[in-house]
């Protein structure tokens, strides 16, 4: 899809339902439909936001921003996500977490980016947090710059999450599963599962 195109599309989706937990469970484990978000929630949790960023590219098709987390000792070492991260004391609120942790983490201008969407929240019990993914466009495609956090930068097309065989289940084990089958994305060839899949499964659901 063209990026004009994809504008005009997102415009005319403004007041369209989100597909909320059942778009996202979608594309998560089996042990985690049987969990009651409520029981599992820590009255603790913190605050976080990602920002899902479309662009267009030098032939104006629809990409969008995914990073591969740095090698670090913690619980979402090399994972694939969006930038995003938790919430600071001087951040106006969650949309502007999202956009200051983008810049960070990217060197994506925070004033020429425009918030299309507020998506449904995901909470990540191994983290502890409560994310709000948000929907993001600008009209050129930065010069990205991946920071310490980020070991890689991923561009994605659009038409590669909304072709049902980008999706595939893989046994996975974690420092907090064993050997459970996962239902991933399969992009440029990495495989994105967890949080940032159920996220894209909405995504999906949405724009189709």
């Amino acid at each position: 899809m063209d990026f004009n195109s994809f504008l005009t599309h997102i415009s005319t989706l403004q007041n369209k339902p989100l597909g909320g937990i059942t778009s996202q469970f979608k594309m998560a484990p089996a042990i985690r439909k049987e969990l009651n978000i409520d029981s599992i929630v820590k009255p603790d949790a913190k605050q976080a936001a990602v920002l899902a960023l479309f662009y267009p590219n030098e032939h104006n098709e629809t990409y969008f921003l995914l990073t591969q987390r740095a090698s670090y000792n913690g619980t979402h070492s090399a994972q694939i996500s969006f930038p995003g991260g938790k919430i600071e004391q001087e951040d106006i609120d969650l949309a502007y977490t999202a956009l200051r942790e983008t810049y960070e983490e990217t060197a994506v201008l925070m004033k020429d980016v425009s918030i299309r969407k507020e998506l449904t929240k995901t909470y990540i019990p191994p983290s502890n947090f409560w994310v709000s993914p948000f929907l993001g466009t600008i009209d050129y495609r930065p010069k990205f710059v991946a920071n310490h956090e980020v070991s890689n930068l991923i561009e994605v097309k659009l038409e590669d999450i909304l072709d049902d065989n980008s999706v595939i289940v893989k046994n996975m084990s974690t420092s907090y599963m064993e050997r459970i089958d996962v239902p991933c994305f399969k992009l440029n060839d990495y495989i994105v599962w967890g949080a940032t899949a159920m996220i894209l499964s909405e995504i999906k659901d949405y724009l189709k």
